[in-house]
């Protein structure tokens, strides 16, 4: 009867150890900077040109309505800033304990693999949220800052309320925070192959680009559906009237089996790993 609450409190320590370690470490501090910084480097151009010259889409619409710095650089961040972010860290996850050594006592520690490895994709989550979440107060900080903000017009043509606006841009930073999950799958795994975190990093980034090469090639549309990029764009359709959960769904769905696929992988690579 005394086991069980033991138990869960060591678990819980454990998760709460995997977060100080994730966050704890410069690489990740400097990344959520970066990641800060890009509304600001976008806000601060648009301003200093007086107009958001000319362009089309989200940045468009940013001198107009300072909400919208939060959407366009959420959505600058994704192709590139974003997916980096995830991969340094998803890589070093297994990798860096094992590089320093670290990884033997904790496989062999009480708290078990399948406990670890938990643990290790918990914290990942909630880095991917933190990611996003650094880029909307930091878009919303500077947009309100730098631009006039008001009633927000939306993609279908209707106008909503600013605190309407603001859940929408909130509900994207969510969304793409567990679009970010299958890449943070695909690094955790691919870090459990190695003891070398660097190279982790590099391998992930490699999937990552093969897989948007593929997703850009017209020839293979066929398969295009199933790539792991393939409906992250889809979190604009929060922004019509009534949202389109369409291609949202489908988008997350795909990341969950992604997610549910290497994390399986990765399990039964850390369950059967030798540690004599």
């Amino acid at each position: 009867m005394t086991a069980q609450p033991g138990a869960g409190r060591h678990t819980l320590a454990l998760f709460l150890s995997e977060l100080r370690l994730v966050f704890g470490r410069a690489r990740t501090q400097v990344g959520l900077g970066v990641l800060a910084a890009v509304p600001l480097l976008i806000g601060i151009a648009i301003k200093i040109t007086g107009s958001s010259g000319g362009t089309e889409g989200f940045i468009g619409q940013i001198a107009g309505n300072g909400l919208f710095l939060i959407v366009a650089s959420l959505g600058l961040s994704l192709p590139f800033f974003l997916p980096t972010a995830v991969t340094v860290v998803s890589g070093e996850s297994l990798a860096g304990e094992s590089s320093l050594g670290t990884l033997r006592s904790m496989l062999t520690a009480p708290a078990g693999r399948s406990r670890l490895l938990a643990a290790k994709m918990v914290a990942l989550a909630v880095f991917c949220l933190a990611a996003t979440l650094t880029i909307w107060l930091s878009g919303l900080i500077v947009g309100f800052i730098l631009f006039p903000v008001g009633d927000v017009l939306l993609l279908s043509g209707s106008t909503v309320s600013l605190g309407d606006g603001l859940l929408r841009a909130l509900g994207i930073a969510i969304v793409i925070a567990l679009s970010l999950l299958g890449l943070a799958g695909i690094g955790l795994f691919v870090s459990s192959l190695t003891s070398t975190p660097l190279a982790a990093m590099a391998a992930t980034f490699g999937t990552f680009i093969v897989l948007g090469i593929m997703t850009a090639i017209p020839q293979l549309h066929a398969i295009q559906p199933w790539l792991l990029m393939y409906r992250w764009q889809s979190f604009a359709d929060l922004l019509r009237d009534p949202p389109y959960w369409h291609d949202i769904g489908r988008n997350l769905l795909l990341q969950a089996g992604y997610l549910v696929v290497f994390y399986a992988a990765a399990w039964a690579r850390l369950t059967s790993r030798d540690i004599t």
